[in-house]
């Protein structure tokens, strides 16, 4: 099953904030998905976000591909770079 990191849009008309959660590939943006690892809030300045780190790492070890948006929420929380980190500690 190939399985993407991605946003879930929740919240009322005009006042969006997004779930990021693991879902199939396959599922509907709203959909059905496997797991919520953070939040993310656009309206505020700045922007709020907060990922669950550990559940993250597990599922880019997994093999979850983060969509471009997600990619860049996880960047922001550090994710990926310690997600680099230990891909490369690996191959070493």
């Amino acid at each position: 099953m190939a399985t993407k990191i991605r946003l879930m849009r929740m919240g009322r008309k005009k006042r969006p904030f997004y779930r990021l959660v693991v879902a199939d590939s396959r599922a509907k943006r709203d959909g059905r998905f496997i797991e919520i690892i953070g939040h993310y809030n656009p309206l505020p300045n700045p922007t709020e976000y907060k990922v669950d780190e550990e559940k993250a790492l597990k599922w880019l070890g997994n093999g979850a591909v983060p969509t471009d948006t997600a990619r860049n929420i996880l960047s922001r929380a550090g994710v990926m770079k310690k997600f680099d980190e230990i891909k490369h500690q690996k191959n070493s």
